[in-house]
């Protein structure tokens, strides 16, 4: 019987262990690479950071909590103290110190990174102490602790030993150990990845936190068919949907097993123009750039009806807007969210005063995903005033790398604003290209000596309400010359299965930490 009774307390353990909670997500985008630094894109980041930590956390309620930093202050206009967690160690067991944490901030610096727009007025990161970090800034910078949250901390000796101390360079499709191997101090791990298929993350039992939720083991599938991921959903062959086409809102809502979680997300779509050469290649005006017009910017402007494509194409699923930012973000003024109305006609008499009476031919690139058919209906609603456009859809990577090597004349791109503060479009998406160099999104090249000399007055100005004020006056400077066409915010429907229990949040990301399962 004692044998028995012996036995039975083994075995009990063994098989509950043999029951993980498993969540199974299913989205439409994988991420472009396990590299935290490499490329600041949505789908990207949704795998690292259950991976990587940052120094700031950024909670189900959108706001700031500590990280691997425990407590941060500024003890001078142009330096960020940062006091670290102690008895931190990553997945492979090495000690989590300030080197780690200036090693990180620097690998965030370097040319072949696309997260500069986080550290793009960092001067340099130094060590206190082995558990104290200063940030020292160029200019003073109040929006260094939202930055924070996006850039994630890499163990030095890992990385230099496996000869990834610079990022990867998505752009040129750079092969390294770090796109597709991860060592991070985070709440899961990696256990198999298979590229736009499937990723298989387990518990790290060496992360030093306590978990809200109970997922011990999350498989990050990815389905990019809407039919497919909608189906898997339905058979109840995945958990949860991350990105639920609109047309299938209504169909998944009456089903009394799942549940449709909605809410508008921080993310805005907008159109942008190669404006910053001579001739528009893929064009039919040989030596000629139609976009360098304001006059043709503001024919698009008038030759898109958002309300249809709100009510049509979106089927109720996007807010229309004039503002490059949403509600949600610091420096948003209802002042600048009003749109050029619908006017055809008006598009056509512009084209003709800028010398294209019969209009002209050009590709519009758009990524496959969640906003290809407002791609297709804008092509359509184009070809009315005579600019006839050769819809060009693509995979999100090979999207990302095309604009980023700056080969699109014309494209539409979703943004968001993972600071909720202006500054991060006004630098990222609207300062000439040269005064970010690496870490800028302007691939339209729009470029305005008096928004430049705006931005370094932004830099300066230390008063909440002032720098909102001047905010709100560089937008409406890009406005008035069109620099982009905003069209909409995005909504975002997330849907699950009964049992599953995850926090809708605006910036359409989650922890997986944070979810439960039954």
């Amino acid at each position: 019987m004692r044998r028995l009774l012996l036995l039975a307390a083994v075995l009990l353990p063994l098989s509950a262990h043999a029951q993980p909670r498993t969540l199974r997500m299913a989205t439409s985008v994988d991420a472009a690479t396990l590299d935290p630094h490499s490329t600041n894109s949505l789908f990207t980041f949704l795998v690292v950071q259950q991976i990587y930590e940052p120094l700031i956390h950024r909670g189900d309620d959108l706001r700031l909590q500590p990280g691997l930093a425990t407590r941060w202050e500024q003890p001078e206009p142009t330096r960020w103290r940062f006091h670290l967690r102690p008895d931190v160690r990553f997945a492979g067991g090495e000690a989590f110190d300030a080197e780690d944490v200036v090693f990180s901030i620097g690998r965030a610096l370097a040319p072949t990174s696309n997260y500069g727009i986080f550290v793009d007025t960092v001067l340099r990161a130094e060590v206190v102490d082995r558990l104290t970090v200063d940030i020292v800034t160029r200019v003073p910078d109040a929006v260094i602790p939202d930055k924070m949250t996006r850039v994630m901390i890499m163990d030095r000796g890992w990385s230099e030993a496996n000869r990834s101390a610079v990022p990867q360079n998505l752009a040129q499709r750079e092969e390294t150990h770090t796109v597709r191997n991860a060592n991070g101090t985070g709440p899961y791990m990696i256990r198999t990845r298979e590229p736009d298929q499937r990723t298989i993350m387990a518990r790290n039992p060496l992360w030093w936190g306590t978990a809200a939720g109970n997922v011990d083991e999350y498989h990050h599938i990815t389905l990019s068919s809407d039919a497919t991921r909608v189906a898997a959903l339905l058979s109840g062959e995945v958990d949860f949907v991350h990105v639920v086409p609109v047309q299938d809102v209504a169909r998944i809502r009456g089903n009394p097993r799942l549940r449709v979680l909605e809410g508008q997300e921080n993310r805005t779509v907008w159109l942008a123009f190669r404006q910053d050469t001579p001739e528009l290649a893929g064009s039919d005006m040989p030596g000629r750039n139609p976009f360098r017009d304001l006059r043709v910017r503001q024919a698009v402007a008038h030759a898109i009806d958002v309300e249809a494509l709100r009510r049509a194409t979106l089927r109720g699923q996007g807010v229309p807007t004039g503002s490059m930012w949403t509600q949600f973000v610091n420096g948003w003024d209802q002042a600048t969210d009003a749109r050029l109305p619908l006017d055809r006609a008006r598009a056509r008499a512009l084209l003709t005063e800028a010398g294209y009476p019969n209009g002209f031919t050009v590709p519009l690139d758009c990524p496959v995903g969640t906003y290809d058919e407002a791609c297709q209906a804008i092509a359509a609603m184009l070809s009315q005033v005579g600019i006839r456009v050769r819809l060009n859809l693509m995979p999100n990577n090979l999207f990302t790398q095309h604009i980023r090597r700056s080969e699109s004349s014309f494209y539409a791109l979703s943004w968001g604003v993972p600071t909720f503060d202006a500054s991060y479009t006004l630098r990222a998406i609207m300062a000439t290209r040269s005064l970010l160099g690496p870490a800028s999104w302007n691939m339209g090249g729009w470029s305005n000596p008096e928004f430049d000399a705006m931005l370094g007055r932004l830099d300066q100005e230390l008063n909440p309400e002032a720098r909102r004020a001047l905010m709100a006056q560089m937008h409406r400077l890009h406005n008035a010359d069109l620099g982009h066409v905003p069209l909409y915010h995005m909504m975002i429907p997330w849907a699950h299965r009964q049992g599953v229990v995850v926090t809708h949040r605006a910036d359409n990301q989650f922890s997986v930490r944070d979810i439960r399962v039954d």
